[in-house]
């Protein structure tokens, strides 16, 4: 048992040493540019048998990489989120991509994504987007009741002149979240309406002002916001471990100290003893 353990550490070791991490990223990097280059006819004609062996290559070094992984932690590699991501990542490109499971194919390139878990930069991005969700949700929550409302209106007011862009509910939001992105409003949309309801801009002005740059406002300060306040956490935490460690190191010097100035003290007495006789 003590011998499986061992080798248990050895593997996890070397797995996530910083070597074969740089390898694996180099691996990935290689494998997006063989996969951008599979959808190009010219090249596959030429060179398509070439990068389907590359491609089983590096899938067969992915796998082999996750199965150390899994050897090296036991079960507890599947409560790590981070494991289960690229384990799932690896278990789509294992699925047999033919007939009619050929669209899953396609799904090649999400091997790309272990990017993500493999550098910590990229980790931290995704899991502040993830603890942002909450207070995202709730700015779509508010974005949906203010698209309704002005779609409501603009269906009443503009649906009969201009049912193309106005004429459903449906088609109304539609024709708003275009606007929200800026684009071709004004000479695609707005100033064709404008022609027949020339205060049409009272209308659309306020709806940019709230739906653009109010609500995309908030969208990012919500999500700096739980940056920081992860980087503070970090922070935080890193601040701590190194306080335990200097607390223990701390601790482990007094208690040198005294056992030192114990065998001062004896030897002390020692000697006085000595000198009586």
């Amino acid at each position: 048992m003590n011998h499986l353990s061992g080798l248990r550490l050895r593997v996890a070791r070397h797995v996530e040493s910083s070597r074969i991490q740089r390898f694996i990223i180099a691996l990935i990097v290689l494998n997006a540019i063989t996969l951008g280059l599979e959808t190009s006819s010219g090249v596959m004609d030429r060179w398509g048998d070439v990068l389907l062996t590359v491609d089983r290559l590096i899938l067969a070094v992915f796998v082999v990489e996750i199965a150390a992984r899994i050897f090296a932690h036991g079960l507890r590699f599947f409560r790590d989120p981070w494991g289960v991501f690229d384990f799932t990542i690896v278990a789509i490109a294992l699925i047999p991509a033919s007939g009619p499971f050929a669209v899953l194919r396609t799904l090649r390139i999400l091997r790309v994504l272990r990017l993500i878990s493999l550098m910590p930069q990229l980790r931290f991005v995704v899991e502040s987007l993830l603890h942002a969700v909450p207070g995202i949700a709730s700015i779509a929550g508010l974005m949906v009741i203010l698209y309704y409302v002005f779609a409501v209106m603009a269906t009443g007011l503009f649906g009969d002149s201009h049912p193309q862009w106005f004429g459903t509910l449906g088609g109304t939001m539609y024709t708003l979240f275009q606007i929200m992105t800026l684009e071709s409003w004004s000479m695609g949309i707005a100033r064709p309406v404008m022609e027949e309801h020339p205060y049409a801009w009272a209308f659309f002005v306020p709806f940019i002002l709230i739906a653009t740059f109010t609500i995309l406002y908030l969208f990012l300060d919500i999500i700096v916001n739980t940056m920081q306040t992860m980087h503070e956490k970090a922070h935080h935490e890193e601040q701590a471990a190194i306080e335990a460690v200097v607390h223990q190191e701390s601790s482990a010097l007094d208690t040198d100290l005294r056992a030192l100035r114990e065998e001062v003290a004896a030897l002390r007495r020692l000697l006085q003893a000595r000198g009586g006789e």
